[in-house]
């Protein structure tokens, strides 16, 4: 069966979801060999004027940064020697809480980060703080953070991101990303997400997340853009194996997550007819792509189900389940 012919019965919900629930989408599907197939619905913004979705549109990819960007980057650096993933981040920042040396994140590990095995929150609105994002990385850095069972932590890859930027030596802003992946992207061409109250506009070619935005657009939890196929070439690449670190990428860390990704599991967002070899990721934009490697096979969901705002049931998660199983059924 043909990339196209699966996305044909994959395709029913998001049509019968948009406009009713979510302004605007793309879904496509790829394989290992380089089939694919993209269905672009709706609109790229709704208010305050209406603008067509295009295949071309750069989507708000939200926390799909962490493991299109910051997990295979840093996987990267591990492979190159400069880190260990057992190695704790103060071998890349040395002045993680530098004030307290027994401090408990001096011991957080890059490995512990990647599967949010921490004791850091899930979420902090650390934007309230102040818009400069020197000062908001250092804050982050010396902060002493109140103890908490492990919880997916948007904390864990901000470390991270400033993690990769000493190893780097350069801003995530100004590291070079595969073509289809920015962190600049043109606002005309740019999918709408929410009327943010903070910011007083609708976020349009502006990274959605509050954190992110305030440290400058990129972050290691968030800040990239992708159009569908940018996407669709990264899971491609996934698919293809050519990375060294790929086959400890997919093992699991944990019963539900891998090195950055989620694992499959009982009524997770891929829908429950994919092998037990998918990994998955979403975004809080109303984005996620989900690998396959046992059939050889990925797919992505790419919405903006925030705009024009998130204060609202757009059914989002049952239909990312359901369309897991109907592209995943059509291969069975």
């Amino acid at each position: 069966m043909t990339a196209a012919e699966i996305l044909a019965a994959a395709s029913v919900p998001v049509a019968q979801a948009v406009p009713a629930q979510i302004p605007g989408a793309a879904l496509g599907i790829v394989t290992a060999a380089g089939d694919r197939a993209v269905e672009v619905f709706g609109l790229a913004q709704r208010e305050p004027d209406p603008v067509p979705m295009r295949r071309a549109s750069w989507f708000d990819l939200a926390s799909l940064t962490k493991v299109l960007f910051t997990t295979p980057t840093t996987l990267h650096l591990a492979s190159q020697g400069l880190i260990t993933l057992d190695d704790p981040l103060t071998r890349a920042i040395p002045d993680l809480r530098q004030y307290h040396r027994d401090a408990a994140e001096r011991r957080l590990t890059f490995r512990q980060c990647l599967c949010h095995q921490t004791h850091l929150p899930a979420v902090e609105p650390l934007y309230t703080y102040g818009l400069d994002p020197s000062t908001l990385r250092a804050f982050i850095l010396q902060r002493v953070w109140q103890a908490g069972p492990p919880v997916y932590s948007d904390i864990n890859f901000m470390l991270l991101g400033i993690a990769i930027e000493r190893l780097r030596e350069s801003k995530l802003a100004d590291l070079e990303l595969p073509p289809g992946l920015t962190w600049h992207p043109d606002p005309a061409q740019s999918v709408a997400t929410e009327c943010c109250t903070w910011r007083g506009r609708v976020m349009r070619g502006e990274v959605h997340d509050e954190n992110a935005f305030a440290l400058g657009g990129a972050a290691g939890h968030a800040g990239l853009f992708g159009t569908i196929d940018g996407v669709l070439d990264a899971a491609q690449r996934l698919l293809q194996g050519t990375d060294p670190w790929l086959p400890e990428l997919c093992t699991r860390q944990t019963a539900t997550r891998c090195l950055g990704w989620e694992a499959r599991h009982e009524g997770w967002s891929g829908g429950n007819a994919c092998s037990e070899e998918t990994i998955g990721h979403t975004g809080f934009t109303g984005t996620g792509l989900w690998i396959d490697s046992a059939r050889g096979l990925a797919w992505t969901l790419l919405t903006n189900r925030v705009h024009p705002t998130r204060h609202r049931d757009t059914g989002i998660d049952t239909l990312r389940r359901k369309i897991g199983d109907l592209i995943v059924g059509q291969v069975s």
